[in-house]
């Protein structure tokens, strides 16, 4: 459970990011944030957890877009863009809920295995 936890924790924060980065992407100058993911294991035979690592700036160039009367535009009209492409924001979109319902499904698994260790126990 605390595996699916952590699991749904993390594509919760990946799903704000795109967000984010879904709001920015009109926004002079504004880059793409990710974040990526590793696995932490809690004690010598504790659980596997997922942990977000630090989020970080895409380091892909800005585009520059041609708007000679925007206040940032420069000599030849052209300003800075992002690097926010919406296709491959929305397709991690899709990803993240995907991973966010697989977790969910395994915790739901989970808790039912542990009730259902409970009532066998009970029943002793």
């Amino acid at each position: 459970m605390a595996t699916s936890s952590s699991a749904l924790s993390a594509q919760a924060l990946r799903l704000r990011l795109i967000a984010e980065n879904l709001a920015g992407a009109d926004v002079p100058g504004f880059r793409r944030k990710l974040v990526s993911f590793d696995v932490a294991q809690e004690g010598a035979a504790g659980a596997a957890r997922v942990v977000p690592g630090r989020v970080r700036l895409d380091r892909t160039p800005v585009a520059e877009v041609l708007e000679p009367g925007h206040p940032l535009a420069d000599a030849d009209g052209l300003r800075p863009g992002s690097n926010v492409d919406p296709i491959i924001e929305i397709a991690d979109a899709r990803e993240a809920h995907r991973s966010y319902e697989a977790s969910l499904s395994m915790f739901d698994q989970a808790r039912r295995m542990r009730g259902g260790l409970l009532d066998l126990l009970q029943r002793r």
